[in-house]
């Protein structure tokens, strides 16, 4: 497109070119030479001015368009998310952008172009205070004194995206420049990227959502057994590469066939899911708690070394065992506990937690113990006997920590 464009432009000037010398051979003035080329020189000028102007918007509106265009071609919310952000910071004066979308039950997703923390924390709002819904929200923002912030927000405009049957959030854009205001074309353009890019954001969050229901676990609402294999190999993997801690605790609930037994299953599983919501109170939030199959359950600590996992033994003993669990009464639980090695995979590295689980039962349950650092003995992959476990003594520059605490 562009280069059809500049051979119309010299077409163009080759003709005007072409008459400009027959004219002056024509009428054989002298004195007309030089106004003739003057105004040649004018409309060339012109001419230039012109064609760059439309190969300017030609390339604008291509590259718009590719970005509409490519809205729809991810449903990774993320990764839309940064396309439309992409997309509203190509717009004409436009320094930064927000992206608000409710999330049903849970905090709004919020993503940013060019925004500081604390912009995003005064900026992030899902609509106009009083609730209504507007076609575009314009918010304008003056700051005066010789001391005002040179790269401060000055104004803005929001506009709705819209879901399949409700509002989802606002799309907004931001300038810093004083003399900057957003017209009625960029009003326009942010309209009609927004009617683009609601649907993507829809289709995209519901994936996620569905994502997210597969790798929980009916009963107890914690991950499932295979989030956690998954989530462990990338944790294992990130902390090799970064040279990061990684820790990890396994455990299960004592004698709980028995509690089965005596109370039945039914009131066994909600045992069980009380249970889970007493470990999800006493995670932090940067741990990933999992269930791994029937009574057993694994917490990942990323950053952490085996006194931050001996520390949520504590946590979780006592919120199993401070009260009654149900129908089972009050519970105590055995632990195993394991810190990554060198030469630790994802299956080691789980191995070793879960052997010294085994260390925690044949100790006499309600204890928890650190996994040697020696890798369970295997054959064709098949760990043939428990290794030997013994607590795993922390670097001499830190204090002690005692991880043969009895239950």
């Amino acid at each position: 497109m562009t280069i059809a464009l500049a051979a119309v432009g010299a077409a163009l000037a080759t003709l005007l070119l072409t008459l400009l010398v027959l004219w002056i051979r024509q009428r054989g003035r002298k004195d007309q030479v030089a106004s003739a080329v003057s105004e040649l020189e004018a409309r060339m000028d012109a001419m230039v001015r012109e064609l760059t102007d439309t190969i300017e918007r030609t390339q604008h509106e291509g590259q718009r368009t590719r970005m509409l265009g490519e809205l729809a071609g991810s449903i990774d919310l993320d990764e839309v998310l940064n396309r439309v952000l992409e997309a509203a910071g190509a717009i004409a004066g436009v320094d930064a952008a927000l992206i608000t979308v409710a999330a049903p039950g849970s905090e709004p997703i919020v993503a940013t172009l060019g925004l500081s923390a604390a912009e995003v924390e005064s900026q992030a709002v899902l609509g106009p205070p009083d609730g209504r819904e507007a076609r575009a929200i314009s918010m304008s923002y003056e700051y005066g004194g010789d001391d005002a912030d040179d790269e401060a927000i000055r104004s803005g405009v929001a506009v709705p995206l819209p879901g399949e049957s409700a509002q989802l959030g606002l799309l907004t854009v931001f300038t810093r420049a004083s003399e900057t205001r957003f017209g009625e074309a960029q009003v326009d353009e942010l309209e009609e990227l927004a009617l683009r890019a609601g649907p993507a954001i829809e289709n995209a969050r519901r994936f996620r959502e569905a994502k997210q229901l597969a790798d929980l676990d009916a009963l107890t609402d914690l991950h499932n057994r295979r989030y956690f294999h998954e989530t462990l190999a990338r944790e294992v993997s990130r902390a090799h590469r970064y040279s990061r801690n990684l820790a990890l605790i396994v455990f299960d609930l004592d004698d709980f066939k028995g509690i089965n037994d005596r109370i039945g299953h039914l009131a066994g599983d909600s045992v069980l899911a009380e249970a889970a919501e007493r470990i999800r109170d006493v995670v932090r939030s940067a741990d990933i708690a999992c269930r791994v199959g029937g009574d057993e359950f694994a917490v990942i600590l990323p950053e952490s070394r085996l006194r931050d996992a001996d520390q949520l033994y504590a946590r979780l003993r006592t919120a199993l065992s401070s009260r009654p669990v149900g129908q089972a009464g009050p519970l105590t639980m055995s632990a195993g506990m394991a810190e990554l090695q060198p030469d630790d995979d994802a299956i080691a590295f789980f191995q070793r937690a879960d052997h010294a689980l085994y260390g925690a039962k044949e100790a006499g349950k309600g204890q928890v113990v650190a996994a040697s650092l020696l890798r369970p003995e295997r054959s064709s992959d098949t760990i043939v006997a428990p290794p030997t476990i013994v607590p795993v003594e922390d670097p001499p520059d830190e204090p002690p920590t005692n991880l043969n605490a009895a239950g």
